[in-house]
């Protein structure tokens, strides 16, 4: 395990790692120290060639989300750099080439919500609250809010939540695509080691292309995100990996994966 100011990484086995915020006492959240150890984290995670990488808070929260009480003492100048240390932390897991997944163990507001979003899948214990509750202080959500939630749960429900600024509980969010799956609290942690273990059974390689066509394709019109589908074929079916796959099927058996993330 690689501690870093308020976060520890840990390492779970067979390629997986986990992220842990540990500030409970101030609800997880992101202050400059603790944005600074997370983007670290992330790096440290991808150095090892991490396959999946989960993130959770500790305690009651997930996070709080930026730290108002650390900026309240800001000028505008130490302000924005905060901010630009959010965004670079939550921008830097949104990019890593490895599954990330959000473990949602508690309240997830604000750059909090904007953290989980940055991930591929979110998993969110029930009863929990989950927003960008920004406006309700006269901001909006600066850390990638207002461009991630419209693609994940469409522009009309994105601004109803971002406009009003008001929570809503795991289980409105799994009806909505906010999150992928609620479970009970004391479940959550064995559903997310049995995700992990599951993803990480599968082609790294394969894995982060699926990332990169899903997250690239749909910012182009669909006959251009077709031909980079297309362009990505012979990488895949040229793979060590590939080829292990379709030995594993002819011999009636589970593939084992060797494809390392560089």
């Amino acid at each position: 395990m690689s501690e870093q100011r308020d976060v520890t990484l840990e390492d779970m086995g067979n390629g997986i790692y986990r992220i842990r915020l540990n500030r409970p006492e101030r609800l997880n959240a992101l202050g400059m120290d603790s944005v600074v150890a997370l983007k670290a984290c992330v790096a440290e995670a991808a150095a090892r060639h991490a396959r999946v990488l989960l993130v959770r808070g500790t305690g009651r929260a997930f996070s709080a989300g930026a730290d108002l009480k650390e900026r309240k003492g800001m000028d505008l100048a130490g302000k924005l750099e905060h901010n630009t240390l959010i965004r670079a932390a939550i921008d830097a897991l949104g990019a890593a080439r490895c599954v990330t997944v959000a473990v949602l163990n508690g309240l997830a507001l604000g750059g909090g919500t904007e953290l989980a979003l940055a991930c591929d899948l979110r998993i969110a214990a029930a009863g929990i609250s989950l927003g960008l509750t920004e406006s309700r202080i006269g901001a909006f959500p600066g850390a990638g809010g207002t461009q991630r939630l419209p693609r994940v749960v469409g522009v009309s429900r994105a601004l109803q939540l971002m406009l009003t600024g008001e929570p809503v509980s795991s289980e409105h969010a799994l009806s909505i695509g906010l999150v992928n799956e609620v479970v009970a609290a004391e479940e959550l942690d064995a559903r997310a080691d049995a995700l992990a273990r599951l993803l990480a059974s599968r082609s790294a390689i394969a894995l982060a292309m699926i990332k990169r066509l899903a997250h690239q394709g749909i910012e182009l019109p669909l006959q251009a995100a077709l031909q980079l589908e297309r362009a990505a074929l012979p990488e895949i079916l040229g793979s060590v990996d590939y080829a292990e796959g379709l030995a594993a099927f002819a011999e009636k058996r589970a593939p084992v994966f060797t494809s390392v993330l560089l």
